[in-house]
């Protein structure tokens, strides 16, 4: 792929205006449409972008290309939008300049995505980082949510943006972006409840239809059927090229990456349904018998649904659309309302409601988007505003549309022809000047304090008496009549002109693009803007998160009688505003044209860009581009910028700045024709000369930048050298001390070596000495010992023989005695065969005898031992099987073997007792402090409530999580967060019971180790804080309730009010942590429990019984307090099942 280096390069047509020859409109027209036809969407003049919208995707806005933009000087590569972003961007980031980009042009013509593509590239070239990413990433998701809540498809757009839309993108000194402030400028809500026909309404409501998963649409109460709702239009609900499905799903991914919480996605969601509901209500008429006509709701299933997703009581809201209260000074007067009435109150509501929900859009986005730091930032704006718009019938929107197009034509003339002029002049430059039309008389016409048509406007409904939308155009008629921009049917009348083309109910305006015809009639209702103040109120009274922020003035508090501002002065306020914040920036233009009027592509339709050339005044910038300067600076930050390409002027230059510049340029021998000196600024002629200089400077930084480095570099080589030479003389001192002591190791070891070896030697020879002593020792001791032996062997031997010899006298005398007791035994026979049976008998006698003994000494001596070797083995196989039977380690778990004999069983009890031990020490070692200190909680919870209060056991289960509004990540308490000095310790949502009528409102209560604070649920403003030490006690019920008083220490600052009687959810834990902050303080008493069913409450000066009962409370399964008399409120508690 060939890479453009030049604007010159291979140029299609003339990519800048200024250098087209010959100059006039056929020319240029011809140029713009030779470069449409080859795709090059994007011409020059001078600084300024013209964007022809493609209708189509084009290849030239790819990764690739942004880096080919990137720090590339702007006439360098072809026109592109990239060019002027990345032009703008680094002006900002080098030269902190703050900027503008300014898109203008038609309705389609393309400036909302020249925007997205402006902030695309900005996002793309800056810097990276987890943060900034993050901030990058939440800009450019807020244009989806912006788009889907704000733009709709007209005849001349798919995509039109039915509001304006100004972005500051705010950026650090490096030019990271820091956040953004986005400002809105009037929606056009009218569209809400009807559209022009071809039209559609915002494209939120299609989306949500056909995006939305069943599940959501079922508690929304909506159907998919566009059919069923008298807001939407039929006849153009499908758009070819938009998925209403699929960019559902982006919205709602927008939303999560801007910041949105779950809660908040919701909320807008069910407004967004409340809205197609309500245009679903129809009224149908009703006589009363006083005569006067009264309206009445027809089907009130939609009113139901509707009051069901906001949370407003059915009768209340039906009774604001029949009757209206009117109020002056002390006296209210209320009248019923007709049909016609009613509609129109209706739709004042549909189209408030969306308005407001579409501001708080943009204040949450900005609260999300905004930087964080207060230092001052650089600012880079981006401007996309709805455009010129022309249709069959024009309107107030249309009016007040086009009075602001015709401020920014103001501003652009003013800076680029008028003041571009006006400075030649007074810096003393030879110019010619070049007639171009100026607005100014158009915006006069408008906006004038005294005569202006929104200053008539204006007046005409703040008059007292009838006022309608005649009696508007005929004071137009009175005071505009002769104004040369200004046309009706009375005024051409009176100069006897007859134009049918204008009926008597329409004023035309001859306006920079072209005549436009208006239709006075709802002029006067749309600038009044009013919504009745029943309605206001009923919208404050809905218990919806979401609605009461949205309707603050429906407040009985904040009643106010005073008029609102007009939506004519606000919105003229609010250009005002504007202009004068992008007077303040160097500003960057893009001119978007449509180039025909079919939203299709590869048509170019030449009367249609005429008609935007002439009226955008592109062919008097060019002439002055031509004829003026393309640079211009003062002479002191010239010099400052440029004074290293001289020799003369580098490093400092003494004399004048204009002396230093012209020595400057004379030097760099630029052609004088190039530029010219004004009184205090220099004028360069050609953007090259301009590329000339930045280039050399270029060149030169780099040349500094490497003597810098030069210098530098040889610093550090110096700086190492010495580094080096002082770490050489100490290596080399150490290394002299580790020789000097290897040495003396060396001479030490040997020493110890010689001395070793003598030693041995004198150890060797004395042990030899001792050896051959011992040896002499031992060979007389073995001489000694056999001749010993010889002895002993002899005196045995003659021992031996002798008791041989008396062996054999003794085996003799055996025999013999043996043969003469056989001989007696024989006859010992015959005499016991007489005597056998008392033989038998007394050998079993002496058996029994011997037995008796024989057991005797057994059980003395063998006995012990079986008894121990039985015991012992009855022990082992109790513990073996208890090691097979061990229960789990769960301290709750009570199971255990069964003991085996009777005679284990204080060990068996006692094993039992230290294994149920060691399990919870086991048990207890795996927490950690969190848990340790909520079981700690729980435990002290059950000390408190365990069989006193009946709502404990249903606490058990759930755990204490003690911050539930997440109060340190929510936005929304970031502000009470920051007021509260200490740990919070525990966050909620609380009732605060009032005395008056038993009915609770929200506050959030807020628990520190010092404090109790009651804040305010919406503003986060706090109502009330109380120091620990001055509460006395704490009262609740022994029923399911969960409602507590807490009782404060008579003559205390905090008692002036009285006691705080609230109810919450988690009133257990509320309790057990005021219980557990009070035992730990050791400079305050113990906070005191009392729990009845019957306590009394002191409100300021008056003691009040609470009484609880049980009974049926009518909302439900939950307790519900009433007054029953002065000195009682009585608390209906259900049954527990």
């Amino acid at each position: 792929m060939e890479v453009k280096t030049s604007l010159l390069d291979n140029m299609i047509g003339v990519g800048d205006m200024v250098l087209l020859e010959p100059l006039s409109e056929d020319s240029f027209l011809e140029n713009l449409k030779n470069r449409f036809d080859h795709n090059e969407i994007y011409t020059y003049i001078g600084s300024v972008v013209i964007s022809m919208n493609p209708y189509r995707s084009l290849p030239i806005y790819t990764p690739d290309k942004v880096e080919e933009y990137r720090n590339r000087n702007f006439y360098e590569l072809s026109p592109h939008v990239y060019a002027l972003a990345d032009e703008a961007y680094r002006s900002l980031r080098d030269q902190d300049k703050d900027q503008c980009i300014l898109i203008t042009g038609e309705s389609g013509a393309g400036k909302t995505e020249a925007s997205k593509l402006v902030m695309s590239y900005v996002a793309a070239v800056c810097g990276k980082g987890q943060e900034v990413n993050k901030v990058k990433e939440q800009l450019l998701q807020s244009n989806p949510v912006l788009e889907a809540f704000g733009n709709a498809k007209t005849v001349r757009n798919d995509n039109s943006s039915r509001f304006g839309k100004y972005m500051d993108i705010e950026f650090d000194f490096k030019g990271d972006p820091l956040g953004g402030v986005v400002s809105n400028y009037l929606l056009e809500k009218s569209r809400v409840v009807k559209q022009p026909r071809g039209e559609r309404n915002f494209h939120i409501f299609y989306q949500l239809l056909s995006g939305a998963s069943d599940d959501t649409l079922k508690k929304l109460k909506l159907d998919r059927d566009f059919s069923k709702y008298n807001y939407l239009s039929l006849d153009s609900a499908a758009v070819s090229g938009l998925d209403d499905a699929a960019n559902f799903r982006t919205v709602r991914n927008a939303m999560q990456i801007v910041g949105f919480m779950t809660d908040e996605v919701q909320s807008v969601l069910e407004l967004v349904a409340a809205v197609l509901k309500l245009g679903n209500i129809e009224f149908k008429p009703e006589s009363r018998c006083n005569g006067m006509d009264e309206s009445r709701v027809k089907d009130k299933n939609d009113l139901k649904e509707m009051c069901e997703l906001l949370g407003i009581e059915q009768a209340v809201l039906e009774r604001a659309f029949s009757y209206r209260t009117v109020e002056a000074k002390m006296e209210k007067v209320s009248t019923t309302l007709n049909v016609s009435q009613a509609y129109y109150a209706r739709d004042a509501l549909a189209k408030n409601l969306y308005s407001r929900l579409f501001s708080w859009l943009v204040t949450r986005i900005n609260e999300s988007i905004r930087a964080g730091t207060k230092a001052r930032h650089k600012v880079m704006g981006v401007l996309d505003i709805y455009g010129f718009e022309i249709f069959e019938d024009n309107s107030f929107e249309q009016f007040i549309i086009n009075y602001c197009n015709e401020k920014l034509q103001q501003i652009f003339i003013e800076l680029t022809l008028r003041e571009e002029q006006e400075e030649y002049v007074r810096e003393g430059i030879e110019w010619t000047n070049i007639e171009y039309f100026n607005n100014a008389v158009i915006c006069d016409l408008i906006e004038n304090n005294q005569n202006g048509i929104l200053a008539m406007l204006d007046e005409e409904c703040l008059r007292p008496g009838t006022v309608t939308d005649e009696t508007f155009l005929d004071k137009l008629n009175t005071v505009c009549a002769e104004h040369q921009h200004f046309e009706s049917r009375l005024s051409k009348n009176s100069k006897f002109l007859n134009d049918h083309s204008l009926p008597h109910t329409c004023f035309r305006i001859q306006h920079y693009a072209g005549k436009v015809l208006y239709r006075a009639e709802g002029f006067v209702d749309k600038n009044n803007d009013l919504l009745y103040r029943d309605l206001s109120q009923a919208m404050y009274k809905a218990n919806h998160s979401l609605i009461k922020q949205l309707f603050p003035e429906g407040s009985p508090s904040k009643v106010n009688l005073k008029r609102p501002p007009t939506a004519g002065f606000q919105f003229k306020a609010s250009v005002g505003t504007l202009m004068r914040n992008l007077q303040t920036k160097n500003p960057n233009y893009i001119r978007c044209v449509k180039p025909n009027d079919k939203k299709a592509a590869h048509i170019f339709t030449e009367s249609l860009v005429r008609h935007q050339v002439h009226y955008l005044g592109l062919m008097e910038n060019v002439r002055v581009r031509r004829a003026g300067y393309a640079f211009r600076q003062p002479y002191e930050p010239c010099l400052e910028r440029y004074k290293m390409l001289c020799k003369k002027t580098w490093p400092h230059w003494r004399g004048p700045a204009r002396e230093g510049v012209e020595v400057l340029m004379e030097d760099l021998q630029v052609p004088a024709e190039e530029f010219s000196y004004g009184r205090s600024k220099i004028f360069i002629r050609n953007p090259r000369t301009l590329f000339f200089l930045e280039e050399r400077r270029r060149q030169c930084l780099q040349d500094l930048a490497t003597l810098i480095q030069k210098i530098y570099r040889g610093w550090k080589c110096r700086s190492h050298f010495l580094l080096l030479k002082k770490s050489q003389i100490v290596v080399a001192a150490w290394y002299r001390r580790y020789a000097q002591q290897k040495k003396y190791q060396k001479i030490k070891s040997a020493t110890t070596v010689v001395q070793s070896y003598t030693r041995g030697w004198q150890a060797r020879k004395l042990l030899r000495e001792l050896k051959y002593q011992k040896r002499c020792e031992e060979a007389v001791t073995t001489i000694a010992a056999y001749w010993h032996g010889t002895q002993a062997r002899m005196e045995l031997r003659r021992l031996k023989q002798d008791v041989r010899n008396k062996h054999a006298v003794t085996v003799i005398w055996a025999f013999w005695q043996g043969t003469k007791a056989r001989r007696e035994l024989r006859q010992l026979k015959e005499a016991a065969r007489n005597k056998h049976a008392v033989s038998v008998i007394w050998a079993g006698w002496q058996g029994t005898k011997v037995r008796r003994e024989y057991r005797k000494f057994f059980r003395a001596n063998a006995g012990k031992k079986i008894y121990d070797f039985t015991i012992q083995r009855i022990m082992q196989k109790y513990f073996l099987g208890l090691k097979s039977n061990m229960p789990s380690m769960s301290p709750t778990d009570k199971n255990w073997p069964d003991r085996p004999y009777l005679f284990l069983d204080g060990v068996h009890t006692e094993l039992r007792r230290i294994f149920h031990h060691w399990r919870c020490k086991k048990y207890r070692s795996q927490f950690t402090e969190e848990k340790k200190a909520v079981y700690e909680e729980k435990l002290e919870a059950s000390e408190l409530f365990k069989d006193k209060k009946a709502l404990y056991p249903s606490s058990v289960s759930q755990p204490f999580k003690g911050d539930y509004l997440e109060i340190s990540k929510n936005p929304k308490y970031q502000k009470l967060n920051s007021s509260v000095d200490e740990k919070v310790l525990l966050a909620d949502v609380v009732n605060k019971i009032n005395r008056a009528n038993g009915k609770g409102s929200a506050r959030l209560f807020l628990l520190t180790k010092k404090s109790v604070v009651l804040a305010d649920h919406k503003t986060g403003q706090i109502k009330a804080s109380v120091p620990l030490p001055e509460l006395a006690s704490v009262s609740v019920s022994s029923q399911t309730d969960g409602f507590f008083a807490l009782k404060l220490k008579e003559g205390s600052a905090s008692a002036v009010k009285g006691d705080f009687l609230l109810s919450s959810e988690h009133l257990i834990e509320i309790i057990t942590k005021l219980h557990r902050i009070g035992a730990k303080a050791a400079d305050r008493e113990q906070l005191n429990l009392d729990i009845s069913d019957e306590f009394l409450v002191q409100f300021k000066q008056d003691k009040v019984c609470v009484k609880f009962i049980q009974g049926s409370p009518k909302n439900g399964n939950s307790a519900s307090c009433k007054r029953k008399n002065n000195r009682l409120l009585e608390v209906s508690v259900p049954t527990s099942p």
